[in-house]
């Protein structure tokens, strides 16, 4: 799929634009030929992706507050988009403990206050909601978990995740249904990702960061939950995922207005000692102690995606795998921080390339 031919010159509204995952869709994005005003609250990491590419950045931004629906209205609304990504979220499951409420406030109330905006919107408009892999009722089983599975969530951030999928599938149904698009003009998908990696993510109490920051300082990497199985997967390959979604979304709302999965092949779940011990191979030095916690908070021991019906349906598949993945993350930590942001254009490159 020509990605550019779709996008170039279409209007976008990506929310949480400031944060990891948003900050890699606004470049890819400009790189399209998109314009994109984004918004979301100011960057939580001075050091962070979109510290590093705003002097070059084209993209309008916005700090404001996802949960503010007035200022979302004024803006979203004067914009025009033609394309909604809605990325902004309370995105730390640790975190979710320590602000349960204020989790559910922000990924669920946001949502909805993003969707309420839309319908409200006098104009064709494709929405993308980006929710998560942890919304499924974890059996803590050696499976796959598909879009059908029962939707759950032990902690706070995975409920809230959960709960935003079910505030998708309300306003679709009773604002957005496929079937009436022709009278309200307005396709809506979700889209639920594994654990994405990549350079430029620093948030507290996550596996790249913690890593990274112990072999700069020479220390050995903290691990709190060695044995556990996750997807991961590079950030290119969901936003590729999401871009590819929105573009079919856009031409035929009827058969795309659903959930999907994104995530590794089967064998590219791995667990995070595998991962920790791959970063240390690429990085060239290091070593990690199993710092296991009983008292912890509660993290699933296993998590798998099944992405056949993105395969099937969307003709997206997986780019990297797992080795390629951890090596393109941890090279990009590698790069002398002047020459991280062309880095990052560099990467998005060359996957789009692949």
């Amino acid at each position: 799929m020509n990605l550019k031919k779709v996008y170039e010159n279409k209007r976008i509204f990506l929310t949480g634009h400031t944060g990891f995952k948003g900050s890699w869709l606004a470049a890819w994005l400009e790189t399209l030929g998109a314009k994109v005003k984004g918004y979301a609250l100011p960057p939580e990491y001075p050091n962070g992706l979109f510290a590093l590419l705003q002097p070059g950045s084209k993209t309008e931004s916005v700090l404001a507050d996802i949960r503010d629906k007035v200022r979302l209205k004024a803006d979203l609304l004067s914009f025009e988009p033609d394309y909604v990504f809605h990325l902004a979220a309370q995105p730390l499951v640790r975190r979710s403990y320590q602000i349960p409420s204020e989790t559910f406030d922000v990924n669920v109330t946001g949502t909805a206050n993003v969707l309420e905006v839309v319908y409200q919107l006098k104009k064709k408009c494709t929405v993308v909601v980006i929710t998560t892999d942890k919304v499924y009722e974890n059996k803590e089983k050696d499976l796959l978990y598909t879009e059908e599975d029962a939707l759950g969530g032990y902690d706070p951030y995975s409920a809230s995740k959960a709960c935003a999928e079910i505030v998708v599938s309300s306003f679709r149904n009773s604002f957005f249904h496929p079937e009436k698009f022709n009278l309200h003009q307005k396709a809506v998908a979700s889209v639920r990702a594994g654990n994405v990696i990549g350079g430029g993510d620093w948030s507290t109490d996550r596996i790249i960061p913690d890593i990274v920051c112990s072999l700069k300082a020479g220390r050995p990497i903290e691990v709190r939950n060695p044995l556990a199985i996750r997807p991961w997967q590079h950030v290119l390959e969901p936003l590729g995922g999401y871009l590819r979604l929105g573009a079919l979304l856009d031409g035929e709302p009827l058969l795309y207005s659903k959930a999907y999965n994104f995530g590794p092949l089967p064998q590219d779940h791995l667990t995070v000692r595998e991962v920790v011990e791959k970063a240390i191979s690429t990085w060239g030095s290091g070593k990690w102690n199993d710092a296991s916690d009983s008292n912890q908070p509660h993290e699933a021991g296993i998590l798998k995606l099944d992405v056949s019906r993105a395969k099937e349906e969307l003709g997206w598949t997986p780019k990297l795998d797992s080795s390629t993945a951890i090596d393109w993350t941890v090279n990009w930590y590698k790069q002398p921080v002047e020459e991280q942001a062309a880095f990052t254009l560099q990467q998005i490159n060359s996957y789009s390339a692949l």
